[in-house]
């Protein structure tokens, strides 16, 4: 049986209409995008367009140079490579493995376990590689592995220069020293450039655009002298481990200037085998460790008197019998030294003398001359992490305090600060400025005494050095030295360590004209030796000498001007 068709649904003219109208539209929409998109607003296309091949990439910039005084170079940096990979990218058959492997100086299963990394697109294989072997590598041609451009700090000096050039990262960023100070200056600007990379993320047209140039980090002149920083560094060394020393540290200040031709710590470490560092050789003792200073401290408050007029050169003092009672407290000397002039004082190391010197004038008259001549401040040197040290508000000092700090007790101090505070003896009275920056404009100063009493104390720290002072082993054949010793017990979580010593010695040459102050410091000497004047005094006199020959400075004394002499009590010290 034949089934009826269907019956026919006639549609409205006006729906046919409407249909017909709105695909009409549609297409004018359509059509309207295309041609703003295209013509009038590309920009938005284009952008889609060139992010599937092309990339911005930064422009690595030249890190600055260091070098000394004298143009030598102390730091440079070197191009490297590196190698990366994307896990989700990377073919590569077991031979290759086992060969690239061998390239990067590390395991098969190491270099698999970072080849394979899940949800990471981008791994470092190795940096800093020399490039000849990154050469190697980008000859294997495997898929996924890429190279990129570095730079790498390389220091000639190694270990002689560690502590005053620190050293920068594996992204060049300075992490201690100069490099870390300097940082804004050394470091530059990072360029940035336009690339075009196939599907592969391979680099197939390096030089597209360049969005900015790199702009390279400044070159950077030090005031260090690299003849007197590596005799510094040797003398050191030697003398500390001939000490079976803990550490030790030496600073050698123009006189005039303030400008740090040496400074110079042991332990030490070389900064370009960064696997020696550790926290103990990393220390720059010089200008982050404080200590007590001892004797050394002594100059400054006989030069506080003479300045005041309670005491001059000759003033006649009694210090026997080798002990004074203040309160409950008794201060003493080594030795029963009987009356001694001011000059003597000085001269044997007198803490009896030094102490009654104190005693005879007001607290914040002392306090004053130790917070003029830099204790308790820094030096703003422009080294992180200098250390300020600690000079206490003189209306909290009692009596017996104002008496054991006269002699360098109860006060703190580093050793670039001790140094740079004997610059009012070397330059007329004027307390300079240190710089690690090489000077090339007179250096002014802030008067703390008058030429008077510099001089005074000049002739004072000489005497010092000679038979008779605590410091006969700093004398230099042909030239006149000044120079003050220190021998303090070691302060060792609050309470002064019997059998423990810091051992100083400060001084400068040539006495008539000086030129440079040195200051050595020796933490805990245990060879049976520990007074400042058998320590740390030959330090200096070798350090001294070899400097002053090195910058040609003319002597002020006839060559057989040492005086031989044998051990005497008064090369002894407490203080």
């Amino acid at each position: 049986m034949i089934k009826p068709a269907p019956p026919l649904i006639k549609l409205s003219a006006w729906r046919s209409r409407l249909l017909f109208g709105m695909l009409v539209l549609g297409l004018i929409s359509l059509a309207a995008r295309a041609a703003y998109l295209q013509g009038m607003n590309n920009e938005f296309l284009q952008k889609k367009g060139e992010a599937r091949y092309s990339r911005v990439v930064e422009m690595n910039a030249d890190r600055g140079m260091i070098t000394d005084r004298n143009g030598h170079i102390m730091a440079i940096s070197s191009p490297v490579a590196s190698i990366f990979a994307d896990p989700k990218v990377v073919v590569i058959k077991p031979e290759k493995l086992q060969q690239l492997a061998h390239l990067l100086e590390m395991s098969s299963a190491d270099l698999n376990a970072l080849l394979t990394k899940e949800n990471r697109r981008f791994v470092y294989l190795k940096r800093q590689i020399v490039p000849d072997t990154a050469e190697k590598i980008m000859q294997m041609k495997i898929k996924g592995i890429y190279l990129t451009s570095e730079s790498k700090r390389y220091y000639p000096e190694g270990e002689f220069a560690a502590h005053v050039l620190g050293f920068t990262d594996i992204n060049d960023e300075g992490q201690e020293g100069v490099e870390r100070g300097w940082e804004q200056t050394l470091a530059g600007e990072l360029g940035r450039r336009r690339v075009i990379k196939d599907n592969k993320g391979q680099v197939i047209d390096e030089d597209v655009d360049s969005i900015r140039f790199p702009k390279p980090g400044k070159d950077l002149v030090l005031s260090i002298d690299r003849r007197i920083q590596y005799r510094a560094h040797a003398e050191l060394k030697q003398a500390v481990l001939a000490n079976r020393a803990k550490a030790g540290s030496i600073v050698v200040l123009d006189a005039q200037t303030g400008e740090i031709l040496a400074l110079t710590n042991w332990p030490a470490y070389n900064p370009n085998r960064r696997s020696t560092i550790n926290n103990e050789r990393l220390r720059n003792r010089a200008l982050i460790d404080t200590f007590e200073p001892g004797s050394t401290l002594k100059p400054f408050t006989v030069a506080i008197a003479l300045e005041v007029g309670k005491v001059n050169f000759n003033t006649i003092l009694q210090t026997a019998p080798g002990t004074w009672q203040v309160g409950r407290k008794t201060i003493r000397d080594v030795s029963n030294k009987g009356e001694l002039t001011v000059a003597e004082i000085i001269q044997q190391s007198s803490n009896v003398g030094t102490a009654k010197i104190a005693l005879s004038m007001e607290p914040q008259t002392m306090w004053e001359m130790f917070n003029r001549s830099g204790f308790g401040t820094l030096t703003n040197s422009g080294f992180p992490g200098e250390a300020s040290g600690i000079l206490r508000p003189y209306n909290r000092w009692r009596p017996i305090e104002q008496a054991t700090m006269s002699y360098g007790h109860g006060i703190s101090t580093s050793l670039i600060q001790l140094a740079r505070a004997y610059t009012i003896f070397t330059s007329g009275g004027e307390l300079k400025p240190v710089s690690l920056l090489k000077q090339n404009i007179p250096v002014m100063g802030q008067r703390v005494i008058s030429r008077d009493t510099a001089w005074a104390i000049s002739r004072m720290l000489e005497m010092a050095t000679q038979p008779g002072g605590t410091a006969p082993l700093a004398q230099i054949s042909g030239y006149r030295v000044a120079g003050k010793t220190g021998t303090a017990h070691k302060l060792i979580d609050g309470q002064y360590a019997s059998k423990s010593y810091i051992s100083t010695f400060v001084g400068y040459a040539p006495t008539s004209n000086p030129r440079l102050i040195i200051a050595v410091m020796i933490d805990e000497p245990s060879a049976g030796k520990y007074f400042g004047g058998a320590v740390a005094a030959p330090i200096f006199s070798k350090v001294m000498s070899g400097a002053l020959h090195i910058l040609n400075v003319p002597p002020d004394a006839p060559a057989n001007n040492v005086i031989t002499f044998t051990a005497t009590p008064e090369m002894e010290e407490e203080g």
